[in-house]
């Protein structure tokens, strides 16, 4: 059994449990988004934990409809509602993304599997023997990418935003450093794909247990002080 996503599962539900309860004391409809986008990230992780186990069908889908697909764009969402307030840009893009994962829920439930299932090794990883389990049209693949991309700029690109304001006004330094630890954690799972691609399996689930961890971290920090 690989021990690192139980402990990302620990983390990201500790994350999330803190995030909720900020967002029951301060209010905030962008805290509820990240508060989601971690309960996502935590299911992605549990899935792994499960999958080490024993192979299950709704698991495996779970964990690519979770992690592969809507943990990113929920995130960056989040960042989107906090630094987009005129107007109601952020509010449009909600419900695009709510319909949007709607249409992932559906494609990924109806997908069948490929049979490659009967061989599936609980010591290896999901994100090395995935593709050959679940069939995924070219629809499924293209929204995937766009879901990742999106939420990844969104996240990345919100937090480094706003470490750069801090930056220039040369305040509240605890919420530049910690906007700059959840940009870094944001590109953590982001960049693991190129290590899988080359034959590193591992290193998605260490780079979802690091991303876990700074995005924490940074969390805490920015919101750390007074208000």
């Amino acid at each position: 059994m690989n021990f690192i996503p139980v402990l990302s599962t620990l983390v990201t539900f500790s994350f999330t449990y803190a995030v909720f309860r900020r967002y029951q004391k301060k209010g905030g409809t962008h805290l509820a988004l990240w508060a989601f986008g971690l309960l996502l990230y935590g299911l992605g992780t549990l899935s792994e934990v499960w999958m080490s186990f024993a192979f299950n069908e709704l698991v495996l889908k779970l964990w690519y409809l979770t992690g592969a697909m809507l943990t990113a764009a929920w995130l960056g969402q989040g960042s989107i509602q906090l630094l987009v307030r005129k107007g109601k840009l952020a509010q449009i893009l909600t419900y695009a993304l709510a319909a949007f994962s709607l249409l992932a829920l559906v494609m990924v439930a109806s997908a069948p599997l490929t049979g490659a299932q009967s061989t599936y090794n609980v010591a290896g990883t999901i994100s090395e023997q995935y593709k050959t389990i679940l069939t995924r049209g070219g629809l499924t693949i293209f929204l995937t990418i766009i879901l990742n991309i999106y939420g990844t700029l969104g996240l990345v690109g919100s937090a480094l935003y706003s470490a750069f304001l801090f930056w220039r006004k040369k305040v509240l330094a605890n919420r530049m450093f910690g906007n700059i630890l959840i940009a870094a954690g944001a590109l953590s799972p982001a960049l693991a794909g190129t290590f899988v691609k080359a034959g590193i399996v591992d290193a998605l689930y260490v780079s979802e247990f690091i991303g876990a961890v700074l995005m924490f971290i940074g969390f805490m920090m920015a919101t750390s002080g007074k208000e």
